[in-house]
């Protein structure tokens, strides 16, 4: 459509959003020449502390959290050949409900207005033509997700810009089934009790209300290169447990939801540059 070269945008919380929800369309894309473009708002120090340490517990520095999960941060990158990485440095709030959620200069406690504007800028400067995002819950309730999307659509408006914009999310027939691996993989795991239970029921979407299916299949191998990449949050991504055969049979498929388009191109589609080559 233009001899400019394409350009794909995600906006995630944390190091390592990038490779559980996009590391399949950012290995895809950029090997198939397109500019691929993360940005990520927090600096990561509520995880995981050297040993596995947890935030709170002794021995858990929050800046040297942040300095490591940087590293590993531009490690994944590597990986997943990403062009340009742009770090908005918000200190990480925690999960729902933890005191860091308070914290002055957190990502939760910024304002919309001010991560909107910076963020608003680099989409002025690298004009993407697909950006892509959480929905408003974050996917699943994390208040820096939750906030990555707010300043996302608040950025657009922002903007003159016009990519097609989506949504992560996940059919609801594959959340089931990871539920039955994720047992599979933790026989220790209790039962949820129902109130959980119904509260997981109701992450992703319905199969035939997803508008696009992106299949990754020949790029699981980097996608699971780069969560092993965050080597101090192992603990934490179970599906590094799988080992990369199994990874690459269930990990194939990443999925969105189109919420804005210019281009006409017809759902449900299979590639987040339909309509624009």
């Amino acid at each position: 459509m233009t001899d400019r070269r394409l350009t794909l945008m995600a906006v995630h919380a944390h190091p390592d959003d990038e490779a559980t929800g996009t590391g399949g369309v950012l290995a895809r894309y950029a090997a198939e020449g397109i500019r691929t473009v993360l940005v990520t708002c927090t600096d990561g120090r509520c995880g995981d502390g050297p040993g596995g340490v947890k935030p709170g517990e002794p021995g858990h520095d929050p800046a040297t959290v942040a300095s490591m999960r940087r590293q590993e941060l531009e490690a994944s990158c590597d990986v997943l050949k990403i062009s340009d990485l742009e770090t908005l440095d918000y200190a990480d709030s925690g999960m729902m409900g933890w005191p860091s959620n308070d914290t002055p200069g957190s990502f939760w406690q910024t304002s919309v207005e001010e991560g909107a504007a910076r963020l608003a800028e680099l989409m002025r400067h690298y004009s993407p033509d697909v950006v892509v995002t959480y929905d408003e819950n974050g996917f699943y309730g994390h208040p820096d997700h939750i906030q990555a999307h707010r300043i996302t659509m608040a950025a657009l408006e922002m903007t003159a810009l016009t990519p097609k914009v989506y949504w992560t999310t996940m059919p609801r027939s594959a959340m089931q089934r990871f539920g039955e691996i994720l047992r599979e993989f933790r026989e220790d795991m209790p039962e949820p009790d129902p109130a959980e239970a119904a509260a997981m029921a109701e992450i992703g979407l319905p199969d035939d209300e997803i508008t696009t299916w992106v299949d990754t299949t020949a790029f699981s191998g980097q996608k699971f290169d780069a969560l092993a990449a965050h080597a101090s949050q192992g603990e934490n991504i179970f599906f590094l447990k799988m080992g990369k055969e199994r990874f690459g049979e269930l990990m194939g498929m990443e999925t969105f939801v189109r919420v804005k388009d210019s281009t006409g191109a017809a759902v449900p589609e299979n590639d987040l540059f339909a309509g624009l080559r």
